[in-house]
């Protein structure tokens, strides 16, 4: 029995480390580690950059699978989210940005003026509709 145990969690491992290395080696792929240490010019901490991403996927692995009660008041929850909505938009950004979906887009719609607006716009309602969908009990 024991050995059975043994194997899945073996296996589980294995697993999990495949995936979280895809999903690593895509982030850094996608350079929104790189931009972040550039547009703040500390390219000198990139690699504690790259470990505190890797760390924080790590952690928060550990916390979801053993569900482990992490108790932290209503602010810093909000900080919390507030800064994991501006990684995964930066990380949705930078997909886009290498997939040219912009550049397309506006070329086939024949936009010649009001970018910088059209992508404000985006990011706005994007950010309004996530605080409706969230604060919709409030």
């Amino acid at each position: 029995m024991w050995v059975k145990q043994l194997l899945l969690a073996l296996i589980g491992l294995s697993a999990g480390v495949t995936v979280a290395g895809g999903l690593f080696s895509f982030v850094v792929s996608l350079g929104v580690i790189s931009d972040f240490a550039d547009r703040t010019h500390t390219g000198n901490h990139i690699l504690l950059y790259e470990t505190s991403v890797a760390l924080g996927g790590i952690l928060g692995n550990i916390l979801f699978i053993y569900q482990i009660p992490v108790p932290v008041g209503t602010v810093i929850l909000m900080l919390f989210g507030i800064f994991a909505g501006i990684f995964v938009g930066c990380w949705s950004m930078a997909l886009a940005e290498i997939l040219n979906v912009f550049p397309i887009f506006i070329r086939r719609v024949k936009v010649l003026r009001g970018i910088p607006y059209i992508i404000l716009s985006i990011a706005l309602g994007k950010g309004i509709g996530a605080c409706l969908f969230f604060f919709k009990g409030w």
